[in-house]
């Protein structure tokens, strides 16, 4: 066995409330249903063929947010009824909370040029196994990964429509016990998100609203979440983008 550090959050009372929207007549939660139940399904990711298509690589530059020892800079976030947080064998454990588990950051960190990595894979449950949220500029916002039903992938909030209610969404299906790789890419003009190198998200900012649910106001400014579910979390890291006197980026 690893080593296990365990930690604890207080509770206080706080609910996580579950959305059914009808979109074209149809309700949401039956195409999530139908992509949670494709878990198994492979899903080709498509070749790149336009720069900025996939993440940076990840070589020279990029700074650990985890050490896989201890939790470091992170702490237990306090939603309410939440699970236990613990680290164990060079990962995060989030167990299954009622609703919201997660941890916060709680040192500096960039609000604009950056790129956030992890690797995060759901253990048990069936809602998202990762909920992270992340700043752009002097705004927050959140990436779902598994939401509604667990095949949701998508922005919360753009224009005050959550992940699975604007044009971020997408279905995905999600082994449990696989760990799947996610990148966040923040510029000042729009927000990028890749799962295996595959980018889901591409949401220009220009004239748009970007916020969070206010559940997860407590992860700001930096912070990654599960609903209901257990997870665990690795190679936690983050870069700074490149941004020369020209102003174009340069990865």
């Amino acid at each position: 066995m690893g080593r296990r550090q365990t930690f604890f959050c207080s509770k206080t009372l706080q609910q996580f409330g579950t959305q059914t929207t009808i979109r074209s007549g149809r309700l949401v939660w039956l195409w999530v249903a139908v992509a949670a139940s494709c878990t198994t399904a492979v899903l080709p990711v498509a070749a790149a063929q336009q720069s900025g298509n996939k993440p940076a690589p990840h070589a020279a530059g990029w700074e650990p947010l985890f050490d896989g020892i201890t939790l470091g800079g992170w702490k237990p976030t306090v939603f309410g009824g939440d699970g236990e947080v613990a680290v164990e064998e060079g990962t995060i454990q989030i167990a299954r909370g009622s609703d919201l588990t997660g941890i916060t950051w709680s040192k500096p960190f960039p609000r604009q040029h950056y790129e956030i990595a992890l690797e995060a894979q759901r253990v048990d449950g069936s809602d998202f196994f990762c909920g992270l949220t992340f700043p752009v500029g002097e705004d927050p916002c959140s990436l779902i990964v598994g939401g509604w039903g667990g095949g949701v992938v998508g922005l919360s909030s753009v224009d005050g429509l959550d992940a699975a209610n604007n044009d971020t969404t997408v279905f995905r299906g999600f082994q449990k016990g696989r760990w799947y790789a996610i990148t966040v890419r923040v510029t000042p003009d729009r927000i990028q998100c890749f799962i295996d190198n595959e980018k889901l998200v591409d949401q220009p900012l220009n004239d748009r609203r970007i916020s969070i649910r206010d559940e997860l106001i407590p992860s700001k400014p930096l912070g990654i979440a599960t609903y209901a579910t257990t997870a665990r979390i690795q190679k936690l890291r983050w870069r700074k983008l490149d941004v020369p006197a020209d102003g174009l980026l340069r990865q």
